[in-house]
């Protein structure tokens, strides 16, 4: 299978022909949809056990992982493949030829940026520590490191990580912004090394491909400084996990991770246990935020098809 990625929108001229009347799943029942177009929900198509040979656009469910992706190969007639996350490395094996990958970025922006901080607060002020103490009664006084006075790496130049840096500007706080590219102000994230030691946090914020799977080795967290915070709300491989785990048992530095590689981490996995870290279940854009937001960029895809526009967020083609 061929499959062309896309990096903007802008970069594939699409064809669209506003006659054709799509038969649209989504998990949403109440999904208004263009004049002509049929809508199908789990109140009305069973994924699992019924025919799905006439579905040309489809939103897998939320969270739903490989299993949901799984149900567009029983899709025939399958002609639009729209995430319902920003992130799409997981999606690219089941594209076949001529379905369009749509993902949602802009979506969950807020949401995870908004993770991103809360992370960065808690594991900066000790709220773990706290947390224990106030379970055992136990009035643990002790000095933290501040968020105000870092100086901050966000590697990943995305619209999430605009909005991480617009969170940050009331905090007394220096930022940089690393991409692969180096463009819209960001350093080319070839510096990133020479600036390492130099962060009190690192946000990550990057895809997952075969550039940036296991970014964070061995070397680049012992080159970290002395009670820097690495903060993951990309995917779990981007970081060695073993090295992770090393690392923060020295009790050196500090991690707070929304994405884990095993993910779901499983129990009894060494880095439930490590010092120094707070980890959330991969739920940077599963808060009230997406239902509002995703339900408006599918209204919005579905109302460009409708008229023969081009869509937005096309991130690669089977």
């Amino acid at each position: 299978m061929h499959v062309t990625k896309i990096n903007n929108s802008a970069d594939i001229t699409q064809f669209t022909n506003p006659t054709v009347n799509h038969v649209v799943w989504t998990q949403w029942s109440d999904l208004e949809v263009p004049e002509g177009f049929t809508k199908l929900s789990p109140e009305t198509r069973d994924l699992g056990s019924e025919d799905l040979a006439d579905i040309t656009f489809y939103v897998p469910l939320y969270m739903g992982g490989k299993d949901a992706l799984e149900h567009s190969r029983r899709m025939s007639s399958l002609k639009y493949l729209q995430l319902p996350n920003a992130g799409f490395d997981d999606a690219i094996e089941y594209l076949a030829p001529g379905v369009t990958l749509c993902n949602a970025r802009g979506v969950h922006d807020a949401s995870t940026a908004e993770l991103g901080m809360g992370l960065a607060i808690a594991v900066r002020r000790g709220f773990s520590d706290f947390a224990l103490a106030q379970q055992s009664g136990s009035w643990h006084h002790r000095r933290y490191p501040s968020l105000n006075d870092s100086k901050i790496a966000i590697l990943g130049a995305g619209s999430i990580a605009s909005k991480l840096k617009a969170y940050l500007q009331p905090y007394d706080v220096t930022v940089d912004l690393y991409s692969r590219s180096g463009g819209n102000s960001s350093l080319n994230i070839s510096q990133f090394d020479t600036n390492i030691s130099q962060y009190d946090i690192v946000f990550l914020l990057l895809p997952l491909n075969d550039d940036s799977r296991n970014f964070f080795n061995r070397d680049r967290l012992r080159s970290l400084k002395d009670s820097a915070c690495i903060i993951n709300l990309a995917r779990g491989p981007i970081i060695n996990t073993d090295a992770l785990v090393e690392e923060l048992n020295t009790g050196r530095i500090f991690a707070g991770l929304d994405v884990t590689d095993p993910e779901p981490l499983p129990a009894g996995h060494p880095l439930w246990s490590a010092n120094n870290c707070i980890i959330t279940p991969h739920v940077g854009g599963d808060s009230s935020a997406f239902e509002p937001r995703g339900k408006q960029l599918v209204k919005e895809q579905l109302a460009r098809l409708s008229v023969g526009t081009k869509l937005i967020n096309i991130v690669a083609q089977g």
